[in-house]
């Protein structure tokens, strides 16, 4: 009977992927709000099948690398949805393409701090009243995007995102995936379809896992384009900005994977494996999707010198998304995420998101006050002086972040960073 409820899940899975991608294929096309619907219910199932691959997987390989896995799995529609707008960059330099690739890429990240992170933290309290903890192992995730946002700072002070910041990032997502693929694997508890799974011989069940793993991948790369092109479409019927469609609505499509996996492990009180996971496709987005920007526009336009075109506003995106991973860094680094912490991740996030798009409508009416882009400065300059303040307050936190580098971390350290400064002092 379980069995048979297993295979019903997975089965529906599957044939929720199917209308999407015949749609694709055979190059139907259907109204704005159907071809959402229809992309949207594919990138579910393919969410569902990532997310049952990725807990088999942990049989096989470590949990880190299985988590780095699905997170570029899951990603796959981000990295879809802003190569097109880069690609398009590059033969239409004049246009506006650049700007939406920026703006999409700035606001994936984003979302995945702001609201991702938050969301999981509040989840957790809900069902349990306690905090997220966060595996020692996901020291690594640390350590990587500690590299990957002090970089990103170097962009806005140079003013330029060039062919050699593309080999910096991949750079540092290939040695990310090195060490990831050098931990040890470990017993996991697995439920559901992935049991089923689970208990298959060894090479039917890496068989079974791998096919999984590549369906859910086209299927996502397949429905990324349609689901995006849907909801901004309809959007654009009820009169929204574009550039805020491209940067939040169409982010927030193509998160979707990500979020519902992250969602499923917190729902199952696996806070910690959720967080972790939406930690592995930070550093995924961080390093490798910032990355490709500069290299795929160079391969378009076909002018590897001449980086990408971008004015003071992407720049300030830039500067903002990686103060706000600054300070997301510095909240992990005791393995752990309160509710407090959440609600002022999720606070600082609604804040510029509500505020610059005010502003820049109160300026376009006449009224004297800052506009949108500066906004985004003030809230950079909040994120950065939190994240300094939680330094100084504790700056073992520094030696932690290097841990991560290490093959065999300092367990004692890790565990004084977790318990706090011996003031006693609150995060």
């Amino acid at each position: 009977m379980k069995s048979n409820k297993n295979v019903i899940s997975i089965t529906l899975a599957v044939l929720a992927t199917i209308p999407g991608a015949y749609c694709r294929f055979a190059g139907i096309h259907l109204d704005y709000p159907v071809m959402a619907v229809v992309a949207g219910v594919a990138i579910l199932g393919a969410a569902f099948l990532v997310l049952w691959a990725c807990d088999v997987a942990q049989k096989d390989i470590s949990q880190t690398l299985a988590l780095a896995m699905v997170a570029f799995v899951a990603v796959l529609p981000e990295y879809a949805v802003d190569m097109y707008f880069t690609w398009m960059a590059g033969k239409h330099p004049e246009g506006e393409y650049a700007q939406y690739a920026i703006a999409n890429m700035t606001g994936a990240n984003r979302l995945l701090i702001g609201v991702g992170w938050a969301t999981i933290a509040i989840i957790t309290w809900v069902k349990t009243r306690k905090m997220v903890i966060l595996q020692k192992d996901r020291v690594l995730e640390l350590f990587f995007l500690g590299l990957a946002t002090v970089y990103a700072f170097i962009i806005p002070l140079k003013g330029t995102l060039a062919w050699y910041d593309c080999i910096v990032f991949i750079s540092l997502f290939a040695w990310y995936i090195i060490l990831a693929s050098r931990k040890p694997c470990v017993e996991c508890k697995l439920e559901g379809p992935a049991e089923m799974i689970g208990s298959l011989p060894t090479p039917r069940r890496r068989l079974v896992t791998l096919v999984m793993f590549l369906y859910a991948a086209v299927a996502i790369v397949l429905s990324a384009e349609p689901f995006s092109e849907g909801l901004v479409g309809t959007g654009k019927a009820f009169g929204f900005d574009e550039f805020l469609l491209v940067q939040w609505l169409a982010p927030l499509a193509s998160e979707a994977p990500e979020f519902v996996v992250a969602i499923m492990f917190a729902s199952r009180g696996q806070g910690g494996l959720a967080l972790g996971s939406l930690l592995s496709a930070k550093v995924n987005q961080w390093t490798l999707l910032v990355g490709m920007i500069p290299g795929v526009y160079a391969a378009s336009s076909g002018q590897l010198a001449i980086p990408i075109p971008m004015n003071a506003l992407q720049m300030h995106e830039i500067l903002l998304t990686a103060a706000q991973s600054l300070l997301g860094l510095a909240l992990l680094t005791r393995f752990r995420l309160k509710f407090s912490q959440a609600m002022l991740l999720l606070g600082l996030f609604l804040g510029q998101f509500i505020l610059s798009p005010t502003f820049d409508s109160m300026a376009e009416r006449g009224i004297d006050v800052i506009n949108g882009d500066q906004v985004h400065q003030v809230f950079s300059v909040m994120y950065i002086t939190a994240a300094i303040a939680i330094f100084l307050d504790d700056p073992a936190r520094f030696k932690m972040i290097l841990q991560g580098f290490k093959a065999k971390p300092d367990l004692d350290l890790l565990k004084s960073v977790e318990a706090g400064p011996s003031s006693g002092s609150a995060d």
